[in-house]
């Protein structure tokens, strides 16, 4: 992934509301997620988001958490 790529996410995440914590952040609990999964999905509208929800059974328990507590914000 690019280094743009990833600054967008981490910008747009960073919005969200997410908490700061590591095991709740998006940003940094679903990096490898992103990496794996919706590495081609251009940043911006929610498609991040999007991608890792339809991807949710394949995620890592702490990506998903991390959406869960992004949900709840």
């Amino acid at each position: 992934m690019s280094k743009l790529n990833f600054a967008a996410i981490v910008v747009a995440l960073a919005f969200s509301g997410a908490a700061s914590a590591q095991s709740s952040d998006p940003r940094g609990a679903c990096k490898a997620d992103y990496d794996k999964f919706c590495a081609g999905i251009a940043p911006g509208g929610g498609r991040v988001v999007a991608c890792l929800t339809d991807k949710r059974d394949q995620l890592s328990a702490t990506c998903k958490a991390a959406l869960d507590n992004r949900k709840k914000k």
